[in-house]
C-alpha cells in the first residue's frame, strides 16, 4: 500500500497535534506536525535529504498571525525564535508558505486550512499554489477526500466559495493586462528607473546606478507615475508588481519576473 506523507503546519499546538493524531489513524497516512513556517520549510529541507519527502502539507491561513483581528501581509516577517516564535527566526504567513513550497518543492502539494470562508484569500492561495482550501472544521472524510483529491492533481474549493474566487481571479487577470498595458508605455529607461522603484531604492542610488543626474532621475520618476497613472512610488510599485516587474538584481543584472496566474 502507497503511503501518504503528510506535513500539519499550524502554530495552534493543540489542533495541530489533534489532527494529526486522526490522520494517523489511517491506515496510509504517515502525519508529521511543524508549528511554524520555518519550521515546515526545515522539515520538507530534511525529508528530501533523506529521501522521503512529503506528499502534501496542510497549512493554517492564519499562520504567523499574532491576534485573531490582526491581518495577514503576504511575505511579511516577524521575529521568531527555534521553534518560530520567539527572537531570531522570520514567521512565514500561510499564503508565503504555500508560495515556497511550489518553489522550492515543486512535486509537494498544498491545501490551506482556515477558520472562514475568504474568497479573496482563497484566490490569493490557488495564485500561490495551493492546491485546495478547506474548512478547518470540516469532516475528516471530506479532509481525506481533498488530501487524495490534490495528489491527483484535482483543485478543491467550497462550494459556496466558487463564485467569489472565480470572480476575483478573474478581477485578478484584469487588473494584470491593464498593468502590463500601461508598463509598456514606458520607454526602456523609465522601466530601469520602475525597476530601482520595485527594488526599493531612492532617487540618489538609481542615480548612482544608472550614472545619471538625481534631477533626471526627479524627472524619470515623475513621467513613470504620470504614464501609470499613480500618485506615489508605492502605488507605481503595486501596479508593477501586477505587470510581473521585478526588481533590478543589485548585483548587476536585471530580474523580469513571470506572473502567469496559477
Amino acid at each position: 500500500m502507497a503511503r501518504i506523507r503528510v506535513l500539519v503546519v499550524d502554530d495552534h499546538r493543540i489542533f495541530a497535534e489533534s489532527l494529526a493524531a486522526a490522520l494517523a489513524a489511517e491506515q496510509d497516512v504517515d502525519v508529521s506536525a511543524a508549528g511554524s513556517g520555518p519550521a515546515a520549510l526545515r522539515a520538507l529541507e530534511r525529508a528530501a535529504g533523506e529521501g522521503r519527502r512529503f506528499d502534501v502539507l496542510l497549512i493554517d491561513a492564519d499562520l504567523g498571525a499574532v491576534g485573531p483581528d490582526v491581518p495577514q501581509v503576504p511575505g511579511q516577517l516577524r521575529g521568531s525564535g527555534q521553534d518560530g516564535s520567539g527572537p531570531g527566526e522570520g514567521t512565514v504567513d500561510g499564503i508565503s508558505l504555500v508560495a515556497r513550497v511550489r518553489s522550492g518543492h515543486p512535486g509537494v502539494r498544498t491545501v490551506v486550512l482556515a477558520e472562514r470562508d475568504d474568497p479573496r484569500r482563497a484566490a490569493a492561495a490557488l495564485q500561490a499554489g495551493a492546491g485546495g482550501w478547506v474548512a478547518k472544521d470540516c469532516s475528516l472524510s471530506r479532509l481525506l477526500a481533498v488530501i487524495r483529491g490534490v495528489l491527483r492533481d484535482e483543485t478543491h474549493l467550497p462550494p459556496a466559495l466558487l463564485t467569489g474566487v472565480l470572480r476575483e481571479l478573474t478581477a485578478a487577470r484584469k487588473h494584470r493586462t491593464e498593468s502590463e498595458r500601461l508598463v509598456e508605455s514606458l520607454t526602456p529607461r523609465e522601466r530601469e528607473v520602475l525597476r530601482c522603484m520595485v527594488a526599493g531604492l531612492g532617487r540618489k542610488a538609481v542615480a548612482e546606478r544608472l550614472y545619471l543626474s538625481p534631477h533626471t532621475v526627479r524627472t524619470h520618476m515623475q513621467n513613470v507615475l504620470g504614464k501609470l497613472g499613480v500618485h506615489s512610488t508605492l502605488a507605481a510599485v503595486a501596479l508593477a508588481r501586477r505587470a510581473g516587474v521585478g526588481p533590478v538584481d543589485l548585483a548587476g543584472d536585471v530580474i523580469e519576473r513571470g506572473g502567469q496566474l496559477a
